[in-house]
């Protein structure tokens, strides 16, 4: 059972992604996003530019002989190449294909500078339309999994981290939010221009734009920045909402190390949206979002909650989203407990008789394109954790999430590397192993006993 699950977790990151086909490069690695962006609203018209850094994959003996990237539906009108010349350059159905005028070497930098404007629209994909999408009044980008190339070139995989720079000029009255931090606003008569920096890695699909009529509020006092973001007629609802997220991010950072990013800011958007969505060092709630029942108290915590599994954690492969998921719903377990609602433990068995009445047809740790956002994913991820934690018991259990979320900040992340983190701080625990106490609850679609929790010595 330990070599199978080992076998299963550590293959090794395959691109394209076989549940994004069509999507990412192997042959380069993005390292730099610098993008400037002119937007205009009533016309929904964008003009912009993209300097790309990356570097070439292989030996200095290889050579890369085009660079592919990812784009949807909007012109490229010029591509250059700093130092080199661009023979030609191609839109081939979602992708950018470049040819340099000489190979690149393996392991050599490049930067490209490709100017493209156009239209910018949601892209269909098996989960629905993803990406830049018109708001009633504004912008809204919502990447996962595969939106980052309806308005930008990227190599569009979540192994694919790098840093950003976005400069966002739109119509005046509106406000402009990226990812990172704010450098700079420029106002102008009737335009004004926003500059955000990103300087911590960051997957693609994470990487957005937010344009409101928004007013930035700060929500709360604490060792992180918090603040809100919101349409005037909603400040006070979001408020209210918020109240307790200060709360949240304490005991999150007590559970699961210092909060990865200088600020986190939760915008409102005066919409009425499915779901709340993520983003690095922020969170995007619809007004019908703005509640203080557990629901809407579970979504607030779920998202800020993937600032560390998700965002600062990212995994190497879609298969993996367990690893995101999992952690966010067992977030909000942990929440409920802290806050004076049910102990996790009265969640999880909620969780599993819910489970139970389920099909048992999908192993969550590696579901299928199709799946992967399957709420069976989330919860059942969640329970894999609960049983970690009754068989190792607090202590160790929330050491190995502090570890987890320490030894590999800001970077990539697959079930394996769990694996042998339980293992190397919990392996002094009688008869403890990861892999198989792992296994039938991520590889076996048949649904395990919830375990009791282990007895306190």
């Amino acid at each position: 059972m330990k070599q199978a699950i080992r076998g299963v977790a550590a293959r090794s990151v395959q691109l394209p992604d076989p549940y994004t086909p069509g999507h990412g490069s192997a042959h380069w690695t993005a390292l730099h996003y610098d993008l400037d962006l002119d937007y205009r609203l009533a016309s929904n018209r964008l003009a912009a530019r993209a300097v790309v850094t990356g570097r070439a994959a292989g030996a200095a003996s290889q050579l890369l002989r085009t660079i592919e990237l990812d784009l949807v539906g909007l012109k490229v009108t010029k591509v250059s190449l700093r130092g080199g010349r661009i023979l030609r350059f191609s839109a081939r159905g979602s992708r950018l294909v470049v040819t340099p005028s000489a190979p690149i070497s393996g392991s050599q930098e490049f930067t490209l500078e490709i100017r493209y404007s156009g239209n910018p629209t949601p892209t269909r994909s098996t989960w629905g339309e993803v990406g830049w999408e018109e708001l009633t009044d504004g912008v809204l980008v919502a990447g996962q999994p595969t939106g980052g190339p309806s308005w930008f070139p990227c190599n569009d995989h979540p192994s694919q981290k790098a840093t950003y720079r976005m400069a966002v000029t739109t119509d005046t009255n509106y406000r402009a939010i990226c990812n990172g931090q704010l450098v700079s606003h420029t106002p102008k008569a009737s335009r004004g221009t926003w500059v955000y920096d990103q300087p911590e890695p960051m997957a693609t699909y994470l990487a957005t734009v937010q344009i409101g009529r928004y007013q930035l509020d700060r929500s709360g006092a604490g060792l992180v920045p918090q603040f809100s973001a919101a349409p005037v007629g909603l400040r006070d609802a979001t408020r209210r909402a918020l109240v307790r997220q200060p709360e949240m991010m304490s005991a999150f950072a007590d559970l699961f190390g210092p909060y990865p990013f200088e600020t986190y800011t939760v915008v409102v958007a005066d919409d009425v949206l499915e779901i709340p969505l993520e983003a690095q060092s922020l969170s995007i709630l619809g007004r019908n979002h703005l509640g203080s029942d557990w629901e809407s108290q579970r979504l607030i915590a779920h998202e800020l909650s993937h600032q560390w599994f998700g965002n600062s954690l990212t995994i190497d492969s879609w298969r993996d989203i367990w690893l995101h998921e999992g952690f966010a719903c067992y977030a909000e377990w942990l929440w409920s407990e802290k806050s004076g609602a049910l102990s996790s433990a009265q969640r999880a068995t909620e969780a599993w008789r819910l489970l139970a009445a389920e099909p048992q047809d999908l192993a969550i740790g590696d579901p299928g394109a199709a799946d992967m956002f399957d709420d069976r994913v989330y919860k059942r991820g969640a329970l894999a954790l609960h049983a970690l934690r009754a068989a190792t018991g607090d202590h160790l259990f929330f050491a190995v999430l502090r570890e987890w979320t320490t030894r590999f900040r800001h970077g990539s992340v697959s079930t394996a590397d769990l694996i042998d983190l339980a293992q190397e701080l919990c392996g002094g625990v009688r008869g403890f192993d990861a892999a198989a106490l792992l296994e039938p609850w991520l590889y076996q679609t048949a649904l395990p006993n919830l375990p009791p929790p282990r007895p306190v010595s």
